[in-house]
């Protein structure tokens, strides 16, 4: 298999994840909606162009995090099927992660979208 067929493959798997992610996580879906609405905001506030880069920083964050955690999660099922508290331990580091920067990307978009409704 040649150099471009591995890379279109590669990729092909990265979907596949991205899929996988969706499909399983409910707060994945929740992620996603609340970027639409992000996107939506922006677009109706007009933001700047430094504020687009901030609200899609934010988003890329956020979602990576939930597809790293969800990863862990998968990875920590396979190796500890059974109850084993340091994989409890790992999965909750793993959602505060997450947590971590939601909260982060909602404090960013707050910084943004209430001064456009103070106006």
């Amino acid at each position: 298999m040649g150099f471009v067929q591995k890379r279109l493959l590669s990729f092909r798997y990265a979907f596949q994840g991205l899929s996988e992610l969706f499909r399983s996580q409910p707060n994945a879906r929740i992620h996603i909606l609340a970027s639409i609405a992000a996107i939506l905001l922006g677009l109706w506030c007009h933001i700047s162009r430094l504020e687009w880069v901030c609200i899609s920083f934010c988003i890329t964050m956020v979602l990576a995090m939930e597809a790293v955690n969800t990863a862990l999660e998968f990875l920590t099922d396979l190796a500890s099927p059974e109850y084993h508290p340091l994989a409890g331990k790992a999965k909750d580091v793993a959602a505060a992660a997450v947590l971590i920067t939601a909260i982060g990307a909602a404090v960013v978009g707050a910084l943004i979208f209430l001064p456009y409704f103070f106006k």
